[in-house]
Order: C-alpha cells, then structure tokens, then sequence
C-alpha cells in the first residue's frame, strides 16, 4: 500500500511519522506543491490541510479513480470529494499535534467515516495499522467532537499561558503546577468533571475571587477570570 500525503504541517508530519514507522510505504508533499503534478500511483491519499483550504486542494487533484480520498478534518463533510473521487472518506485523529514533537499513535483515537462499506472497511484498516482505538462516527458526532476538543485542549492551554504570565517575575517556576494539573486530569478517571471541580467559584468565596481579580494585570483577564468564575458559581447554587 502507498500513501501520499497532502499537507506537511503539524498533522500531515505527525502522520508520515506514524505510517512510517510501521514500515508503511508513504510520502507527504506540501500543499503548496503543483499538485497537478502529484504521484498517481498512491492507494491512498490523505488530505492534511486547513479547513479553509480543502475544498480548492481537492479539487485541484486528480489521479486514477479506484485511490482512497481522505481529510483529516474534525468539521469538514465527506462531500469535498467531487464524483470524480467515488473512493472518500476521513481520517481523524483526534490529538493536538506539532512539528517539534512526534506523538505516540498508539495512545490516538482516529475518528472515521466513508461513503459505502468497502470504503469504511478500507479506513478501518489503515487506522489499526498506526492505532488499535478506531471509531465510526457520523458528522454529527464529529462536528461535536471537535468542539469538546477545542473546549478541553486549546481553551485550558489558553489559561495556561495566562497562569504562566502571571508567573514571571515571580520566585515561582511554571513547572510547580504541572502536578496540580496532571492531578485534575486523574481524577476526570474516576469522576465527573462536576464532582471534580474545587476553587473559590465553587465554594461561592467572593472574598478571594475579589482578590484574584486584583492580582490580574489586564481587563481581558479580568472578564475571563469573572465568565468562568460566574459560570461555576451559577453550577453549584
């Protein structure tokens, strides 16, 4: 099996990785590439691009019609692929990725979804060869996916930038909460998010909470700080 891949940025790079190291034959080619000039050859070609680019990408690739079409995207539907690519489906591995740091796909959840029943089966495959946690999912299903993806991942993140800035300066090192972190995550294995959460919002203690808005130098901070404090609070009346 052959694969090209389309898009050499944080996913596309991460996924050559992957297939590579199971001895896997595959490429990856930049998005920006001719890529009229691509490689007609591949079983499988895989889409790694922004949301906003996919459309144009795909149609400007055309290879022999029996190849498998799949993107990579959490929102994006199947009906990108025009007729003239009957073989489609997506490839979603749900993980933040980067380019200076390879991840374990054994440890990734790929989300899939195909147009007929050999194409699924076809995913399904591709995805055990890199994972062993494969899910079929409709759009739906995957459009909400993503969403709690950005809520848990790239929202939390945010917050730790915040709790970095506010670190500088200070006798504090950033690494003194990674076991505060790494502890709020253990317990997500044996409660619900509800039943773990703690904090001054939580017990309805205005008294630090006015503190805390004190100590924040900025006006963004202060109206994060205050939406998700009020939040927690209206939870636990």
């Amino acid at each position: 099996m052959k694969i090209l891949i389309i898009g050499r940025g944080n996913v596309g790079l991460n996924l050559e990785n992957a297939f590579r190291q199971k001895g896997i034959d595959v490429n990856a080619v930049s998005s920006r590439e001719c890529l009229a000039e691509l490689p007609k050859t591949a079983d499988v070609y895989i889409y790694a691009v922004r949301d906003s680019a996919l459309r144009e990408v795909v149609s400007r690739v055309s290879v022999q019609p029996r190849a498998l079409h799949l993107h990579t995207s959490g929102t994006m539907p199947i009906d990108v692929f025009g007729e003239d690519k009957p073989h489609a489906g997506i490839f979603y591995p749900f993980q933040t990725f980067s380019k200076e740091r390879m991840v374990d796909f054994s440890e990734v959840p790929v989300f899939i979804e195909a147009r007929g029943i050999d194409d699924i089966s076809a995913v399904y495959t591709l995805a055990l060869s890199i994972t062993n946690r494969v899910y079929e999912v409709t759009q739906q299903d995957r459009e909400k996916l993503h969403l709690a993806g950005v809520l848990v991942n790239n929202f939390p993140n945010y917050l730790y930038h915040m709790a970095y800035e506010l670190l500088k300066g200070t006798h504090v090192p950033f690494k003194a909460l990674f076991p505060l972190m790494e502890e709020t995550l253990r317990k997500l294995h044996t409660l619900t998010p509800q039943e773990a959460q703690t904090g001054p919002a939580r017990r309805h203690d205005t008294n630090v909470m006015q503190h805390h808005l004190s100590l924040l130098p900025e006006d963004e901070q202060q109206q994060i700080y205050r939406i998700l404090s009020d939040a927690i609070a209206k939870k636990y009346q």
